[in-house]
């Protein structure tokens, strides 16, 4: 196993704490394996058994569970008297109205509250009111490209291009057969498209859902909006409507397959409405539904870019600054980054279109173009780096 540490590193410094912990993020990324070694982890650190209740709600043995006022009773009936007890609940989104089960708990004394679930909407709605200023969220990605070269060693270009090409699910990653592989992706995919999306939002029309998904798959690290994307199915036989767009949508991201950054525009200092990029959460995905791009190499670059700073920490937008474009700009409290991705600038024209953007930008904070070049230039204060570099040790 992975040692999850940055993760990790989040439910040690929250733990004892009197808030709800909330890890969410796509299914088979590592959630149900992080709340086992944050088990271990407080054993060898003077926790006994009989303080720990896990439960995880995929397993059919905890099916008569799944009712709240049982799931509640069930745990209290086994908190460790005079000592504290951490409470473990995995996907507990099938459990309809946990919240009131998970409220119930909070409000105990000596009681440790760790969920996760494989979708948004269980941060929505009763949820959001009745535990108000109660939870941190921790949202999951796969591995990032760091623990993946952890996991298979070796040349590091050799495994980036793996990486880029299979993908980092946990699992998927220590697989070494092709066809495997591509059917443990494909298990995630359906199973995240038929129970996440289409059984939860009653989904009647799965070939749209799937021909969008396609569509922004094909379409990461381009602007698009949900006019473009319902007049481009309609044109392919797929007839649909914008607002049939939006929900889909809204349903990919819930589910944690799509991620969206939204644009800003840097002179205006304003926040744009329209026109946002999304990306995929797992290149396996991408490549699952569309093949092997290697083309795209680009835009599969400024993918993995945006998960990256995502799990550093940032928050994530596009910028406009007059014309032309910023890929990203990275903020979090103070401190602000830009960032061009492409996966060369030893073209002349290619250089001047990336160096140009950030040199348009008149504030002094830092800018950096990401490439896969080994011989970085460098111009006018922008440090060129090599993506792997930036994955690594950035």
């Amino acid at each position: 196993m992975v040692p999850r540490k940055q993760y990790m590193d989040k439910l040690i410094k929250m733990k004892d704490e009197k808030i709800i912990r909330v890890i969410t993020g796509i299914r088979r990324c590592g959630k149900s394996t992080l709340l086992e070694m944050f088990q271990t982890y407080l054993k060898k650190n003077g926790v006994n058994d009989n303080q720990i209740i896990s439960i995880n709600f995929e397993d059919i043995h905890y099916e008569f569970l799944l009712d709240y006022h049982k799931l509640y009773d069930y745990i209290t009936k086994r908190l460790a008297p005079g000592q504290k007890t951490y409470v473990f609940l995995d996907e507990v989104q099938n459990v309809p109205k946990f919240q009131k089960a998970v409220d119930s708990l909070y409000i105990k004394d000596h009681v440790d509250v760790y969920i996760t679930g494989s979708n948004a909407h269980m941060l929505s709605g009763d949820l959001a009111t009745l535990l108000s200023g109660r939870y941190i969220e921790i949202n999951m990605l796969p591995l990032s490209f760091a623990e993946y070269y952890e996991l298979k060693g070796g040349d590091k270009r050799e495994a980036f291009t793996s990486f880029y090409k299979n993908g980092a699910f946990p699992q998927a990653a220590m697989i070494t057969d092709d066809d495997v592989r591509s059917d443990y992706v494909r298990g995630i995919y359906n199973t995240v498209l038929l129970k996440d999306i289409v059984a939860r939002k009653k989904i009647n029309d799965v070939s749209i859902l799937e021909s969008m998904a396609c569509f922004l798959f094909d379409n990461i690290g381009n602007i698009v909006s949900s006019n473009k994307v319902a007049d481009s199915l309609t044109s392919y036989g797929r007839k649909t409507t914008s607002i049939t767009v939006e929900n889909y949508i809204g349903a990919l991201m819930d589910a944690y397959v799509l991620y969206k950054a939204p644009r800003y525009d840097i002179k205006g200092k304003q926040h744009l409405k329209s026109l946002e990029k999304y990306y995929v959460t797992d290149m396996s995905l991408r490549h699952l539904v569309l093949g092997n791009r290697d083309r795209d190499i680009g835009r599969i670059l400024e993918n993995i870019v945006y998960l990256e700073l995502i799990r550093r920490g940032y928050t994530v937008q596009i910028g406009k600054v007059g014309d032309l474009e910023i890929d990203f700009i990275a903020t979090a409290k103070d401190k602000r980054i830009y960032y061009q991705v492409a996966a060369s600038v030893m073209d002349p024209a290619t250089f001047d279109r990336e160096f140009g953007s950030l040199n348009k930008i008149k504030d002094h904070y830092p800018k950096y173009v990401l490439t896969m070049d080994e011989l970085p230039i460098g111009q006018d204060g922008i440090e060129q780096i090599n993506v792997v570099d930036f994955l690594l040790n950035f």
